[in-house]
């Protein structure tokens, strides 16, 4: 890692990395063409455009609890810089590897004063807060869902209390200190606190709220149920499926694992067509959204 953050800091370098990013991002499209523009036909114009909408609240939303955690754990960053840093660096997700998005991270909030073992460390805190949240989500899905995923998926209900346990920041830097440890990271400076971890878990809830709506909205164009119960089951579908994707670290921003996942958690309420159709219109609107953020944040000034 140390080596990887010293290459980086080269000029060339940076540029260099994000083409690369933005071309590892395009080419998630470009490889799958045939079956998105199939996928593109079954949609009406306006749900892709209101589904395209939720998704950039989606990653903004994202970046609001990634931006708690900075703040909490002692730098507080004005908006635009911060969206610059975050926006930026999470165009590293589509490189193979797993860990670009932490340098990009770590390197842009070098020229913002931000000391590179904090911005990792922000960034492991961010992540976790989103994987318990995501978790908390689909396990609460599971109640409001449809009545064959409530019978079928009921006793993943008893990992509720242990999730929700995890978010208590004791248990919490305990986590963070493992996953520094395992990274090769020197340890926490400051602990996050209540209030902190509080603050980035509300915009995490309603980060996966917003990813919920935009596949609602896709799926329910196909001809699923337009009830709570579906909206309910895709925000659980969805954060389920990220979170695996994450896991899968070896796979550039869970490319194959979210789809495979999401495919199985919608099989019984779409038919297998029009669930292809949905997931891969996720996929794309969702990559568009970073690249267009993304380019969005490179374009403006410090």
């Amino acid at each position: 890692m140390t080596a990887l953050l010293a290459l980086t800091r080269r000029p060339w370098v940076r540029r260099g990395f994000l083409v690369l990013a933005l071309a590892a991002a395009v080419w998630a499209i470009a490889s799958r063409w045939d079956e998105v523009r199939d996928a593109w036909s079954e949609l009406p114009p306006l749900t892709v455009l209101a589904a395209f909408v939720v998704a950039l609240g989606y990653v903004v939303a994202t970046m609001a609890s990634w931006r708690a955690v900075l703040a909490d754990l002692g730098s507080p960053v004005p908006l635009g810089p911060a969206a610059r840093m975050f926006l930026l660096s999470q165009l590293g997700k589509y490189v193979p590897g797993g860990v670009w998005n932490l340098v990009a991270a770590a390197e842009i909030g070098a020229d913002l004063r931000i000391p590179r073992r904090r911005s990792v460390t922000v960034m492991a805190v961010a992540l976790l807060v989103s994987i318990v949240t995501g978790l908390l989500v689909a396990v609460v899905a599971v109640l409001a869902g449809p009545d064959d995923v409530r019978e079928t998926y009921w006793p993943v209900l008893l990992a509720l209390p242990p999730l929700a346990a995890l978010l208590a920041p004791p248990v919490l830097n305990r986590l963070v200190s493992h996953v520094l440890r395992l990274l090769r990271r020197p340890p926490l400076e400051q602990p996050p606190t209540a209030g902190g971890i509080a603050r980035a878990s509300a915009w995490a809830l309603v980060a996966w709220l917003l990813a919920g709506l935009h596949l609602y909205l896709l799926v329910t164009a196909l001809d699923a149920d337009a009830t709570l119960a579906t909206a309910a089951l895709t925000t659980g579908a969805y954060a389920l499926a990220w979170t695996a994707g994450f896991l899968v670290v070896v796979v550039p921003a869970g490319v194959g694992v979210r789809e495979a996942v999401l495919g199985v958690v919608l099989a019984g309420q779409l038919s297998t067509g029009a669930a292809v159709v949905a997931v891969l219109a996720s996929r794309l609107l969702l990559t568009v959204a970073d690249v267009a953020l993304g380019l969005a944040a490179a374009g403006r000034r410090r």
